[in-house]
């Protein structure tokens, strides 16, 4: 039986289940989450980005690759609290692949994403989800993505 809760997570609680760190983490906080089915988390778009300086200068919009990596940390988190578990230094939560990734609108700095994620499936260790991003209300990218976790080779 899968346990559900319906709670947030700050920061601090994020980082114990995401390996990434700065500048890499591109989740602020978990709004909810109903383990072994979805994730609402929050992207806060500030201009300070380390992408900003290079991608349109003049124009700074967040690439959609950052965005779409952002929905996969939130599967993450997801999934390592659904398996009652933490990144460690023996695995890595590879990406396995991306489909029907669509862009529609441009994120900017002072936006919020809101980052909804479902699990699809989970089948023969390898997770598949559908992610939606968001900001005020408006679909920005979306994608189904599949997740593997792999032993390290050392």
């Amino acid at each position: 039986m899968i346990k559900t809760i319906d709670t947030s997570m700050n920061i601090h609680e994020i980082l114990e289940h995401l390996p990434h760190r700065y500048p890499f983490v591109l989740i602020d906080k978990v709004v909810s989450m109903e383990l072994g089915k979805e994730i609402t988390a929050i992207k806060n778009v500030t201009i300070n980005e380390p992408f900003f300086p290079g991608h349109f200068p003049y124009h700074p919009v967040m690439p959609g690759v950052l965005i779409v990596e952002a929905m996969a940390q939130a599967a993450a988190v997801l999934s390592f609290k659904t398996m009652d578990a933490k990144p460690n230094d023996e695995s890595v939560y590879y990406f396995a692949g991306i489909d029907n990734a669509r862009f529609k609108k441009p994120v900017s700095p002072g936006d919020q994403i809101v980052l909804n994620v479902k699990i699809d499936r989970i089948l023969k260790g390898i997770w598949k989800y559908t992610g939606v991003a968001s900001v005020d209300g408006d679909v920005v990218a979306e994608a189904s993505m599949m997740c593997i976790l792999k032993a390290i080779e050392k």
